[in-house]
């Protein structure tokens, strides 16, 4: 695998990292991540000449990753040359099915199976519901192979995302890469550093990922007395405060960010749905852990039985990024502590994060999470 990494930059585009020997013209994958206003089709056009023969694979962000240092509303692209490792890329919307877990099980079915070997997803980050999508991709993932990636951010804003293959960029669209052969070695690490407190309380009342009731009691009222002096911030403060999610079949959490709360019907919306039945208990923000926790995720992903990756791709929670502020790039540069400056770092920062939280199990959404995957070819 050889790379070619450049960002925008007042003077134009900046490259900041390169293999020697890399070719343009042989360059099959070109990651393309920034703001939403930066991601336009004259932008794409002109991508396109650099690397005439690749596939670009864009989506809009809340932040963007490049070189282990973090850029706002810029444009990054990394360029991708597989040397001995097929792929294949699919896209569908979410406007030409009914919901999006039959987009996820259309997607993943039109997958050819064959010595498959991992799945890149990048999703819409507003029109598509993240766990159904998920879940539709695991129904038919019978051999378990391993899929991660992210959901497109809107700085923010929290307004639109756009997604999109070559010139076919729009909101509501999902993407999956396939990743095939012997050649290509994976790994991957998710983890998010907030504290449990509380009580362990029961989702009573729920439809998809909205909260009405915990423990038969009213949701938003609980919460805000949980909250205290910090429910007079809302619903800013609630990035501060996620709650948990108890997986009793896999033994794990899952973290979910709140992302509106509608007073009139006493409700909270959450990035993630919320079955009733389900354990739940309020976090609440450690800026340390917070930091140490994508140190720790970049630990799990190289975990795997290879040395340094050639790439690795970070995945950010939008609101690790709001909560972090001023030392967000900390959290980006703990992880060349691990990968060493030989890894090209690529990434950005997101509404939603997909990974398994722990070898050998499906893929699930996160809320608040640095999420890791390194990829190498041998």
């Amino acid at each position: 695998m050889k790379i070619e990494q450049k960002i925008t930059t007042d003077s134009g585009w900046q490259t900041v990292y390169s293999h020697e020997g890399f070719n343009q013209e042989l360059c099959q994958i070109v990651l393309v991540l920034g703001g939403k206003n930066n991601i336009t089709f004259e932008a794409l056009g002109k991508i396109k000449v650099d690397y005439p023969n690749a596939q670009l694979i864009s989506a809009t962000t809340a932040g963007e990753i490049a070189n282990y240092a973090f850029y706002d509303e810029q444009l990054s692209t990394t360029a991708i040359h597989l040397e001995k490792t097929p792929f294949v890329c699919e896209l569908a919307n979410i406007k030409d099915f009914a919901n999006s877990f039959d987009l996820g099980l259309d997607l993943f079915k039109k997958m050819p199976k064959d010595n498959l070997k991992y799945i890149f997803v990048l999703s819409d980050g507003g029109l598509i519901n993240g766990t159904e999508l998920l879940e539709g991709i695991n129904t038919e993932n019978n051999d378990e192979i391993l899929i991660t990636g992210g959901l497109a951010g809107d700085g923010s804003r929290f307004q639109s995302t756009l997604v999109g293959v070559d010139a076919n960029l729009e909101s509501g669209n999902v993407v999956l890469i396939g990743f095939y052969g012997e050649h290509i070695k994976v790994g991957h690490g998710s983890l998010g550093g907030w504290d449990e407190f509380g009580p362990e309380r029961i989702v009573t009342k729920s439809e998809k990922n909205v909260l009405f009731e915990l423990d038969n009691k009213n949701a938003l009222e609980l919460y805000k007395q949980y909250l205290g002096s910090y429910a007079d911030e809302l619903p800013g403060s609630a990035l501060l405060f996620p709650i948990s999610i108890s997986n009793d079949a896999q033994d794990t959490k899952n973290v979910r960010t709140i992302l509106s709360i509608d007073e009139s019907n006493q409700s909270m919306t959450f990035a993630g749905n919320l079955p009733e039945g389900s354990k739940v208990r309020l976090m609440k923000a450690n800026f340390d852990k917070i930091i140490n926790a994508s140190g720790s995720a970049a630990q799990q992903a190289v975990s795997f039985d290879f040395d340094k990756p050639d790439l690795a791709i970070l995945i950010s929670c939008v609101g690790r990024k709001l909560i972090l502020n001023d030392r967000v790039e900390e959290e980006i540069e703990i992880a060349k502590d691990i990968f060493g400056a030989e890894t090209c770092v690529s990434g950005f920062y997101s509404y939603g994060e997909i990974s398994p939280l722990v070898k050998s199990q499906k893929c699930e959404l996160q809320n608040q999470t640095m999420t890791i995957t390194t990829l190498k070819e041998i």
